[in-house]
């Protein structure tokens, strides 16, 4: 039998001695011939005891990763066997492959150390803290360059992107318009239910008024309108961003000589400050309407009662501060949705990411600052 015709793996046996001889190629090519000859090969060892086996190996003309891994497996089959191996032959140049196989195949992973539950936990406290930190310097080497863009659009004004920010003012604005209007409703007509609800019990229904048109203009008009600009408008500008990051095109607006901040993220910025008061203005007056419709069919109080409660128990002021309030969040959406799309690798995990973290992000802080306004306007009796 010639060479090229001899098997991948020959087995004889003599006495107690098992000799195998590899002939041909061990690559991936002959995978399913190699597996069923080492296959045949290890079930011989069933056959009767064996005490030495020789591994011959000096046809093997070519050698790669499936053929270490067969090899291997015909070593361990053998070892495990009891049988003293002889291994000979195996080219030089086939031996650093075959000890990284064996290394990957059979490198236990250290064992993890046991760390008590307390220093886990102020571990993780710290890790947490720190990447706090990090992420506030960020924010601020943020807003630092934002400001440093906005500066030199006002220095010279012809380089601001209008047509962009009108662009992006009917995506976060107009279009934004059904689904707060429904939200906001839907939030005055739970209030009024609700305070009708308990409010009746000790025969102050009306009062029902004051709290709908208080907590509506202060504090929950407002932070609904955030949180949904944050949830719509702020993920699609993280994701936005982050593709362009992604394809590299934020790279090539600064080869060009732009500024990316300059051109991509003022515009987005003024278009959710101007937006989110608008909408800040659109949402009480959808959760006013929602309170009197609910006040009116499940209170027994007609408008024009509410209307003239409404008129008693909220001034000028409970208005202004809600809405002073809406500028502040917009921004806080905007630099956060925008710093994070900047912030994107270049692999699609990061997107999501970076995507969840601008929404968390900015939910979290539109909550803080509210409860700050909260406490500074309660300080000047406002």
């Amino acid at each position: 039998m010639g060479a090229a015709e001899a098997p991948l793996l020959a087995t004889a046996r003599h006495g107690r001695e098992l000799v195998f001889v590899g002939n041909g190629r061990w690559t991936a090519a002959e995978a399913r011939a190699l597996e069923g000859s080492v296959e045949a090969s290890l079930a011989q060892l069933a056959s009767g005891a064996v005490e030495t086996a020789r591994l011959d190996l000096s046809g093997v003309r070519r050698f790669d990763t499936v053929g270490a891994v067969m090899l291997d497996r015909l070593i361990r089959g053998l070892e495990e066997n009891g049988a003293r191996l002889q291994v000979i032959g195996l080219e030089k140049r086939f031996q650093p492959l075959l000890d990284e196989v064996v290394r990957g195949c059979h490198e236990v992973p250290p064992a993890r150390p046991r760390v008590n539950a307390l220093v886990g936990g102020l571990e993780v406290v710290g890790r947490t803290m720190v990447e706090t930190g990090r992420d506030a310097l960020t924010l601020l080497s943020f807003i630092g360059a934002v400001v440093s863009a906005l500066l030199r659009v006002v220095v010279r004004p012809q380089t601001f992107r209008g047509t962009s920010m009108v662009y992006h003012l009917e995506r976060t604005g107009l279009r934004a318009v059904p689904i707060i209007a429904l939200i906001t409703f839907l939030i005055g007509c739970i209030i009024a239910q609700q305070g009708i609800f308990h409010f009746r019990k000790f025969g102050a229904t009306t009062y029902v008024v004051d709290m709908v048109g208080i907590l509506t203009l202060r504090e929950l008009g407002v932070l609904i309108v955030s949180i949904m600009v944050a949830g719509r408008s702020g993920s699609a500008f993280t994701a936005e961003l982050g593709s362009m990051r992604m394809r590299e095109e934020v790279d090539a607006l600064r080869v060009m000589g732009f500024d990316p901040n300059e051109v991509l993220v003022l515009p987005r910025l003024v278009a959710l400050i101007i937006a989110v008061p608008l909408l800040t203005f659109i949402g009480n007056m959808c959760a006013l309407f929602g309170g009197g419709l609910v006040a009116w069919l499940y209170g027994g109080i007609s408008p024009t009662i509410f209307l003239s409660r409404l008129q008693e128990a909220i001034s000028l002021s409970t208005f202004e501060v809600g809405m002073i309030k809406a500028p502040f969040m917009a921004a806080i959406v905007g630099l956060i949705a925008c710093m994070e799309g900047m912030r994107v690798g270049g692999s699609a995990e990061s997107l999501g990411a970076h995507t969840t973290a601008a929404v968390v992000k900015a939910i979290f802080l539109v909550i803080v600052v509210d409860g700050l306004f909260a406490m500074f306007f309660a300080a000047i009796d406002m």
